[in-house]
């Protein structure tokens, strides 16, 4: 065997923060991901709420399939558009990829498809919970999935 079908080392593309020499980046993000959610779902029910007459208030039968749909929509437009949703930006923090740069639109969709199904699934959500309170980086299970991490908005 040649040398050109050695193995290498596969090269490092984190551009992501590194906890240990920048704190900054991850001092109480997962506070404020906290917050933020409160933020969100009081926009989710608002949307809600004014799509509810739009329905003939047939919603009300189907509010959870609803409650997902408007929070789903929410959410891809706007991680989508500026890679924080609202109350994400309210709490100054953002989400970046794995180089360190705003999601790009199938990112966040993916991203905001696996917050979805971990909300849907109470187990998946404690675990996803526990892990940004228990990593340097603050990353939940879908933030692991994707190489994706929450920070503290860049000055």
């Amino acid at each position: 065997m040649t040398a050109r079908y050695a193995l290498r080392p596969a090269p490092v593309l984190h551009g992501l923060p590194d906890p240990a020499r920048e704190p900054d980046f991850y001092a109480g993000v997962t506070v404020k991901r906290g917050l933020a959610w409160v933020v969100d779902a009081g926009v989710t029910l608002a949307l809600c709420l004014l799509a509810l007459p739009f329905t003939a208030f047939t919603a009300v039968f189907w509010w959870p399939v609803l409650w997902l749909m408007v929070g789903f929509l929410y959410r891809w437009a706007t991680m989508a558009g500026g890679s924080a949703t609202w109350g994400m930006r309210l709490m100054s923090i953002t989400i970046r990829d794995r180089d360190g740069a705003r999601l790009d639109p199938l990112t966040a969709f993916l991203h905001v498809l696996g917050y979805t199904v971990s909300v849907a699934v109470l187990p998946i959500q404690l675990l996803s919970i526990a892990l940004m309170i228990g990593l340097g980086r603050g990353q939940g299970l879908t933030d692991l999935a994707l190489g994706t991490a929450a920070i503290n908005r860049p000055a």
